[in-house]
């Protein structure tokens, strides 16, 4: 089996049955298996390991089947079996049905509702392994399936980086690896520990499918990799003009050569992504043609001494970047709890510095406001709500592209910011706890409690002193 070509339909190999070739790639051929061994469709990876395979070949298969086999989501294929690597190497993994997010960048430009819903999915299913400790250092269109559902998942990792593992590839090459067309700064430089690297390769996908076009094309040479250290890519809205300020502000945003530039999370991009009400634009998102001048000039001085920032474990650069919501019950009015739910929202703020804060409150629908006077339409309700929030939060001195307002209306209010948790990625939930007047079961239908007693992520309640 060290030849991966001599496989043939119908050979059974350590109990997994042999169908046909479906893709044939530089690093190894995918065969149709079935077995008794789990209860999904499965495909079988074999190595190119033959005469004039490059070494690499044998180390990313190393590394794909370490990764794979540590990993627990959605979002990757499910692990079945790998073969040893001195008799018969092959990975048998889950075969995921669904669309290669090729499909959508063949027809790129695509329709901004419709890059916002993959890339969405896209950024949850990369934030999904970074909480895993894995960087996935390859993302391309041809490594994504897009399942019917919508959900994103992540194909080859070959090239991954585990937090927890020796990284075989860094050991073993000290050229940049990678995907040209796709790879990173840091990259480029070497660097194999930075989960932000990802969120610059995202940001090339969501450029290719915003303009149709690659931000840096397909550079061949090492000087041609470099210039992405200090040549910013054409600003998108020359490519597409009706592509809205905002796309462009948060595509250049994720393409900064510095990752400490760019959004410090793949779920906060991906925030970005569906609030663009929130995000705020400013000359990146108004540029018309690329840095030029004085400005490229030192921008090139600035490459040539660049160094990356020093290395720590994907779940703690995640761990730097929550995503806090803080319901505010501004329909209440009532000062001493909202300044409780600051003085929490504070202790956070000092203790994370790249926190992003999302200030939500829950309202009444439209059919149970009542009234016919302009001040009680649902647009003046939800405005009303909305200047509450951000007076809530001027105290709190955040910049706007870390804080963000949502009124949403809702019969349901606890049910209302749960969704709203479970769709954005929320790392923590701060709000304000029962009145402690209340009798037990009381207390037990309040929207503080359902929402403690639902929450996907860490809730904390708050309550103002005694006496106030």
């Amino acid at each position: 089996m060290n030849d991966s070509l001599t496989i043939a339909p119908g050979q059974v190999v350590d109990g997994f049955t042999v169908g046909e070739a479906v893709h044939a790639g530089g690093m190894g051929v995918l065969y149709r298996v079935s077995g008794p061994q789990a209860p999904f469709p499965m495909v079988m990876k074999v190595p190119r390991l033959g005469p004039g395979e490059p070494p690499e070949t044998v180390v990313t298969y190393e590394v794909e089947s370490t990764v794979l086999a540590a990993l627990r989501s959605p979002h990757v294929p499910r692990f079945v079996a790998a073969g040893d690597l001195a008799t018969g190497p092959y990975l048998v993994m889950e075969w995921i049905e669904g669309r290669s997010l090729k499909d959508w960048v063949a027809r790129a430009p695509i329709r901004l509702e419709e890059l916002q819903r993959l890339g969405g999915a896209l950024c949850a299913a990369v934030h999904a392994l970074h909480q895993q400790e894995v960087i996935h250092l390859d993302l391309k269109p041809s490594n994504v399936m897009v399942r019917d559902g919508g959900e994103a998942v992540l194909l080859d990792f070959g090239l991954a980086h585990h937090a927890h593992y020796p990284d075989l590839l860094a050991e073993e090459f000290r050229h940049p690896i990678g995907s040209a067309p796709y790879i990173s700064p840091e990259q480029v430089l070497g660097v194999r520990t930075d989960p932000r690297s990802d969120v610059f390769s995202l940001g090339c996908i969501l450029y290719q499918l915003a303009t149709g076009e690659l931000p840096f094309g397909h550079p061949t040479s090492p000087a041609g990799l470099r210039k992405r250290l200090y040549r910013d890519p054409v600003p998108p809205r020359a490519l597409v003009p009706s592509l809205p300020e905002w796309l462009q502000e948060v595509l250049l945003k994720a393409l900064e050569p510095s990752a400490a530039a760019r959004h410090p999370s793949a779920a906060q991009l991906a925030f970005d992504l569906t609030h663009p009400d929130q995000v705020p634009v400013g000359p990146r998102g108004r540029r018309h043609r690329r840095v030029a001048g004085f400005r490229q000039l030192l921008r090139w001085i600035r490459a040539a001494g660049l160094e990356p920032s020093a290395a720590r474990l994907p779940t703690a650069q995640v761990a730097r970047a929550p995503i806090v919501m803080a319901a505010v019950a501004t329909a209440h009015g009532n000062e001493a709890q909202f300044e409780a739910l600051r003085r929490a929202v504070r202790r956070l703020l000092d203790a994370e510095p790249g926190m992003r804060l999302a200030c939500v409150t829950a309202i009444k629908p439209t059919s149970e406001l009542g009234g016919s006077s302009e001040e009680e339409t649902a647009t003046r309700q939800r405005i009303k709500h909305l200047v509450l929030l951000r007076h809530w939060a001027e105290p709190l001195g955040l910049p706007a592209g870390r804080i963000s307002f949502h009124a949403i209306a809702a019969s349901d209010p606890a049910g209302a910011l749960l969704d709203y948790a479970r769709a954005n990625g929320v790392d923590q939930i701060v709000i304000g706890a029962p009145p402690p007047e209340l009798p037990l079961k009381g207390i037990m239908q309040t929207v503080s409690v359902k929402v403690a007693l639902g929450a996907p992520c860490s809730v904390t309640v708050v309550r103002p002193p005694a006496g106030r």
